[in-house]
């Protein structure tokens, strides 16, 4: 009985926040839907859209107890420039808009066209990647790479999708190291400290789901002129390095 007891206290609690995080992002979504949907249709009113996604991400953090708490420790340069961020949650995809003020987009995966309420995102404005495909993969890295040269913001994720293992980290795979280099534009490097805790695989009901402040570190640009693509290889090292310095710091068992 007192196993039950023990088992039921450690589960309930992750399943009530599982089921009171889709309930705010869904009922949010909703609400929204039509005004995103306006603004999406056409591009000259994609910096709008893209203040109502912050002013989105700031209610869902209020809503769903997951403030954020910045740690900057460089400031962010000039646009363009291409965010790379460690992922270990959804929650990340969230915390982006309030970590990142300059107008952006964002590099997803292709199986986000597939969910109805985000495909208005990912249809048009932000790019969907489909890794599978190498000529789908190129030309969403085109289209990455136009959107620098009319001064926009791209946000990647380098490891392509949430490790297993989090918070330790998969490898960098070369696509945003090399498009930094391509267009010569700075790359900043984001931790997300612990939103891999607070907020796990949502398709599991029983993975990790609790409120609590989700710490980020902003770390200096890393300047990419003057490098050529025999550079991509120690770029890479280096944002890794910097990426998962913090991470190892905060969680060094893990």
């Amino acid at each position: 009985m007192r196993r039950r007891w023990a088992v039921a206290l450690f589960v309930l609690p992750r399943l009530a926040f599982k089921f009171w995080f889709v309930l705010v992002f869904l009922a949010s979504m909703l609400l929204l839907y039509v005004p995103f949907k306006v603004l999406l249709r056409r591009p000259s009113r994609y910096p709008a859209a893209f203040k109502l996604m912050r002013a989105w991400a700031v209610s869902l953090n209020v809503f769903l107890l997951v403030p954020v708490k910045i740690r900057h420790e460089g400031a962010l340069p000039p646009q363009p420039y291409v965010v790379c961020m460690n992922h270990g949650s959804y929650l990340d995809i969230i915390h982006a808009f309030n970590v990142v003020p300059h107008y952006f987009l964002f590099m997803g995966k292709y199986e986000l066209l597939k969910w109805p309420l985000f495909r208005i995102f990912f249809k048009d404005m932000h790019i969907a990647v489909n890794r599978g495909s190498r000529t789908s993969a190129a030309r969403a890295f085109l289209k990455a790479g136009q959107a620098l040269e009319r001064g926009v913001s791209v946000c990647i994720f380098p490891e392509g999708t949430i490790p297993p293992g989090a918070p330790r980290m998969k490898s960098f795979k070369d696509g945003a190291f090399r498009l930094a280099v391509e267009k010569q534009v700075p790359i900043v490097p984001i931790t997300f400290l612990d939103n891999w805790r607070l907020f796990g695989d949502p398709e599991s009901l029983l993975s990790r789901g609790h409120p609590g402040m989700a710490r980020v570190v902003v770390h200096p640009a890393i300047r990419t002129e003057g490098l050529g693509t025999e550079d991509i290889g120690n770029l890479r090292h280096r944002v890794h390095e910097a990426i998962e310095g913090p991470l190892r710091k905060a969680y060094p068992t893990k």
